[in-house]
């Protein structure tokens, strides 16, 4: 009897120093891609406000982190991506990187994660993927060289990393990384009781899909939708558990079953380009909820092969950031608008009830007539580029405003452009064609045809 209450004391102890480091709370990720974005002291005041635990950027700004001290908020930096291979050889350099970036704040800053680069095998080539885990072997062994034990190192991955990924438990790493790449990371995160760090977004996995993948099951808002696993017979009632379950399989496959999952990014953007179904607010606040409910559910419920795992967790954004690149859902995933007002409330304690949440908006999508124009602001050199590309692809996608047609005047670089864009869109949205052209573009409900000239439309 007395040895059976030692064995509980001793899991109590451990029980209650895992919650501490794994934290149900989920954090938030403070990108800082915009022009508009609030000063350091201001936001963390804001990220505070939101409850959330912890905060990841994506460098290490010593004006955030100086923001960041004495708060209480665990925090996770980041070694950019272009420094990665100079890194991986030059342990100086690693040493220097520490010190001036790591050793300054802490502890009063207190950095737990140091993220060697981000979605480097997603956003770089193959010459730099040899060098990630040589980096975060060499990050490792300088915040040894400065006594910082407690600071785990690790490196964010895309599901793209995946060579298969339905049912989860056929989750497999992809050829071309998986045993020169992830299986000598996989041992280094082994070694250091680190975690796998995973962005996962069931958005785009539903909007790449919708036809066969339900809006609810994405939204953890299915009340009957299941999926069974036919190797497992595990039964899934969301999206997000399937994908962060085909990484486990992967990781089990490659011989590595009990490395943890740290999720670096998740979200849903809360609006987007015309075209772009299912990004407005009232998924993004539905999403968003419901993944704190399930993070901070006591005990804690993990996935179906994960049952009882506490999964720390960063969602994204902080604010919506109206520089970043790429479609108009990546300006759109934040918490917050960039004056610090909410673009929906949120407590990421996961102690506020859904009833004291006020209503939400309609998730209204844009259904008509679209067409394809130069988004404000476009460079005009670019904006030559792309005319000529759009014009020579197709069916005679630009005879209308060849000199004299209907569509000529005006003769200006815009003017074509904006019939190029939609004529090409019109033609290929059908075969994977966007109306993006590099950002150089923007979808609009407002026809521009004028005259005996008419513009190729889009029907959404």
């Amino acid at each position: 009897m007395a040895m059976a209450l030692i064995s509980l004391l001793v899991f109590s102890i451990l029980f209650s120093i895992s919650s501490a480091e794994f934290s149900w709370q989920p954090g938030v990720n403070y990108g800082q891609l915009g022009n508009n974005l609030p000063p350091p002291t201001t936001s963390v005041s804001l990220i505070k406000s939101l409850k959330a635990k912890r905060v990841k950027i994506y460098d290490a700004n010593p004006e955030i982190l100086k923001a960041l001290q004495n708060t209480g908020l665990q925090v996770s930096i980041m070694v950019p991506n272009q420094i990665i291979s100079n890194i991986s050889t030059n342990q100086t350099l690693a040493d220097e990187w520490v010190q001036s970036n790591v050793v300054p704040f802490y502890p009063k800053t207190l950095i737990r994660y140091l993220l060697v680069g981000n979605e480097l095998i997603s956003s770089t080539g193959k010459e730099t993927w040899s060098h990630i885990v040589p980096a975060m072997r060499r990050i490792k062994q300088s915040l040894t060289t400065f006594g910082l034990h407690k600071v785990k190192v690790g490196t964010p991955s895309a599901m793209d990393v995946l060579e298969s990924s339905f049912p989860p438990s056929n989750g497999t790493f992809r050829n071309d990384i998986a045993f020169t790449v992830i299986k000598p990371m996989l041992e280094f995160l082994h070694r250091t009781h680190s975690f796998f760090f995973l962005d996962v977004y069931p958005f785009f996995a539903w909007a790449s899909d919708p036809i066969n993948i339900n809006l609810s099951y994405a939204l953890f808002d299915s009340k009957n939708i299941t999926v069974t696993d036919s190797g497992t017979g595990l039964v899934y009632r969301n999206l997000f558990d399937q994908m962060v379950d085909a990484v486990y399989f992967a990781m089990e496959r490659l011989g590595y079953p009990d490395i943890r999952i740290f999720i670096a990014e998740t979200g849903w953007p809360n609006k987007g380009d015309l075209d772009q179904i299912g990004a407005n607010i009232h998924n993004a606040a539905t999403y968003n909820r419901n993944f704190v409910k399930k993070v901070t559910e006591k005990p804690p419920v993990g996935t179906p092969a994960r049952p009882g795992s506490v999964l720390p967790s960063f969602i994204f954004a902080l604010f919506n950031e109206n520089l970043k690149p790429g479609l108009g859902t990546e300006r759109h995933f934040g918490l917050l608008h960039p004056n610090g007002s909410s673009v929906y409330e949120i407590d990421l304690s996961g102690k506020k009830p859904e009833s004291e949440f006020p209503p939400l908006p309609p998730p209204d999508d844009y259904k008509g007539k679209a067409w394809c124009v130069v988004a404000e602001g476009a460079n005009e050199t670019a904006v030559v580029a792309a005319l000529s590309y759009a014009c020579s692809q197709g069916n005679r996608t630009c005879d209308p405003i060849q000199p004299g047609k209907s569509c000529f005047k005006p003769n200006t670089v815009v003017g074509h452009a904006n019939y190029a864009f939609s004529s090409y869109w019109a033609q290929f949205r059908r075969l994977g064609g966007t109306c993006y052209f590099n950002g150089l573009a923007t979808a609009t409900a407002k026809d521009p045809s004028y005259g005996s000239c008419k513009f190729p439309s889009v029907t959404l």
